[in-house]
């Protein structure tokens, strides 16, 4: 018979699941690709958006042929645009976000925020909107060899935080690349409603669960927690 371990890690994700950011990664993108003289052609807008929730660097990447020196000079002016608007006040929490980190926390359930962006961008990001304290661990790309939709990601929080099973792995984000907590073995694999990809894309992906906001994610992972091993 069929075990169910008890989740004891969340892997999170950040824009679009756990942090409202208005439009500002895209422009970021689209102008820093503009500096580099490319034309702001219609698939680039569609490049994006299909991409969302991967490696940032990546998708430079992609959108420029596989040119990396290009790709690194326009993350950097990717980045640069990204902090910036951090420290604006322009990326802040989505509404229930920090309660239900703190709700996961409080069961016992250690929290991962995972995220495409680099280290630079995603300190920003989590010192301005104060969470360092409230989550175990967050990871970016560079932290784990590859970003979404490979699991390496989420397997390293896995790794860093001590968790000695797969199935004790749930895993959220906004966008087709939760795929990645399907390829790393998660028990709870949750689409949420609030970012990048909507209803159809999000089903298409391999998934537990569909949800609204965020705020419904510990009601999901409660049970798991609670019922321990059966």
């Amino acid at each position: 018979m069929l075990h169910m371990a008890s989740v004891a890690l969340a892997v999170v994700d950040m824009a679009g699941t756990t942090v409202r950011e208005e439009g500002v990664v895209e422009r970021a993108f689209l102008t820093a690709l503009g500096s580099l003289g490319v034309p702001l052609r219609p698939d680039l807008d569609e490049r994006f958006r299909r991409s969302r929730g991967g490696s940032k660097l990546a998708m430079f990447a992609a959108a420029l042929g596989g040119d990396v020196q290009r790709a690194t000079a326009a993350h950097e002016a990717f980045k640069r645009a990204v902090i910036a608007a951090a420290e604006r006040g322009e990326i802040t929490p989505l509404a229930g976000a920090e309660a239900a980190l703190l709700e996961l926390r409080t069961m016992g359930v250690k929290v991962a925020l995972t995220t495409g962006f680099s280290r630079p961008v995603r300190d920003a990001v989590v010192d301005r909107l104060g969470w360092t304290s409230l989550v175990d661990l967050v990871l970016s790309p560079e932290d784990a060899g590859r970003g979404r939709p490979y699991p390496d990601l989420v397997l390293t929080a896995l790794l860093r935080l001590e968790v000695d099973d797969v199935r004790q792995l749930a895993v959220v984000g906004d966008t087709a690349n939760l795929i990645a907590g399907t390829r790393a073995g998660a028990s709870i694999v949750a689409g949420v409603l609030t970012g990048a990809h909507g209803r159809d894309e999000l089903a298409a992906a391999p998934h537990t669960h569909l949800i609204e906001s965020i705020a419904q994610f510990p009601a999901i992972v409660r049970p798991a927690v609670s019922s321990g091993e059966r």
